[in-house]
């Protein structure tokens, strides 16, 4: 049964500021250093493989610490955890604008996605935490922080470094993680002092059986999927779409970053909406077949007619990455404690991720291998329509223990 809701901000205020700082920190660090790559480079040498292992770092470290962060948690609790993950933040961008050469830009970077890599395996459990009465709302709360954190940096990045530079204009991203710091810190001192109003006693800690337990069920594979089907869309847009626009479409360098934009600006009604569809209206196959219908009507248009209407078919294309929330949400509804939500939380992530680092660099490889964009248009298509046989799975109403509990006895 689910637990009565009640206030967001009553006896959990701090929890709240916590995690809406925490998503808005996490994206700001993604989205804030593409749009001034040219002003950086005329600083100092950037060669084109460092900005390729700055592209591919994001989904590299959210792989490797979706399987890393879970073991973290298990040894110094969630609320030290997530702190550790913002001043990790908060040091790689501080670091990354006194970048002084490529390798050092480099390190500063990964440093950021080490954190938002297990910030962003944090968040769906620290929900379910502080927020198990209100996990659709919170979710769409701090999903459309990340939105809005993903959109704003690149329209202020490169005015900001004409008028002040690129150091300022990536330096000034600190300020965020600085502020989110704060409730973080009060966070660790009211749960070390055992007035943690926002959980009711103590919540036990993950171990390594439930890691070995959520290997071998249906469901925690579908949510991966599913939440690679979603991030794998959104890299390989963030890394190609510009181009096959210009490809395929024949519109400008200056219109193909416009079409972009509005790629990411998809991501604004989606974070909003998905949550409150399916905690309100059960919506979840609804959306499920909305996002595989419009991912294919995308793809069809950029591959019969690219050129009639290229807007419309990014933001058809756009649409799919609606899996997102969705599947972060179900991190939630399809567990029944915090271990388990932190234990797939990982799992999930870990998965979703590693796919989202192949296929940009894949597809690359055989657009160069057969110089055209159709073959890799049509491997997206495939990716698109997992999200069939991923439905049929998670669709099911049943939590990750009941199906432990189902197939192999008590949880």
């Amino acid at each position: 049964m689910n637990p009565p809701a009640r206030a967001l901000w009553k006896g959990r205020a701090i929890a709240l500021a916590g995690i809406l700082l925490m998503a808005l920190a996490l994206r700001i660090a993604v989205a804030s250093l593409s749009p001034v790559i040219a002003q950086i480079s005329a600083d100092f040498t950037l060669p084109a493989f460092i900005i390729g292992l700055i592209g591919t770092a994001p989904p590299v470290c959210f792989a490797i610490f979706g399987i890393i962060t879970p073991q973290i948690e298990r040894r110094f609790g969630l609320e030290r955890t997530a702190l550790a993950a913002i001043i990790v933040v908060l040091l790689g961008l501080i670091s990354r604008g006194l970048a002084f050469d490529a390798m050092s830009l480099l390190g500063a970077t990964t440093l950021i996605f080490v954190g938002v890599g297990a910030g962003n395996i944090l968040l769906p459990p620290l929900v379910k935490k502080y927020f198990p009465d209100r996990i659709g709302l919170m979710t769409s709360l701090y999903t459309t922080a990340m939105a809005v954190a993903t959109f704003i940096p690149p329209l202020v990045a490169v005015p900001l470094a004409d008028a002040a530079g690129w150091r300022f204009s990536l330096g000034l991203w600190a300020v965020f993680g600085a502020i989110a710091v704060v409730p973080w810190v009060l966070m660790v001192v009211r749960s070390r002092a055992g007035a943690d109003a926002g959980a009711e006693g103590l919540i036990a800690q993950p171990d390594g059986r439930v890691f070995r337990r959520l290997a071998g069920l249906p469901l925690t594979w579908a949510i991966g999927v599913g939440f690679g089907v979603s991030s794998a869309t959104v890299y390989t847009a963030y890394a190609w779409l510009p181009s096959i626009l210009i490809d395929v479409a024949g519109v400008s360098p200056a219109e193909a970053g416009v079409l972009l934009a509005l790629f990411s600006v998809m991501a604004f009604p989606t974070s909003i909406l998905v949550p409150l569809l399916i905690t309100r209206f059960n919506a979840l196959v609804p959306l499920l077949v909305t996002a595989a219908v419009t991912g294919f009507a995308g793809l069809a248009g950029l591959i019969f007619a690219p050129a009639a209407a290229p807007a419309l078919w990014v933001v058809l294309y756009g649409t799919t990455p609606l899996l997102f929330p969705m599947m972060l949400m179900l991190i939630g509804l399809r567990t029944r404690t915090h271990q388990t939500a932190v234990a797939l939380s990982g799992f999930v992530q870990g998965i979703g991720y590693g796919i989202a680092a192949l296929f940009p660099f894949m597809l690359g490889v055989i657009h160069d291998a057969t110089d055209s964009w159709t073959l890799p248009l049509w491997i997206l298509t495939g990716i698109i329509a997992v999200i069939i046989p991923v439905g049929l799975v998670i669709a099911r109403p049943r939590t990750i223990e009941q199906d432990w509990e189902r197939r192999h006895g008590a949880w």
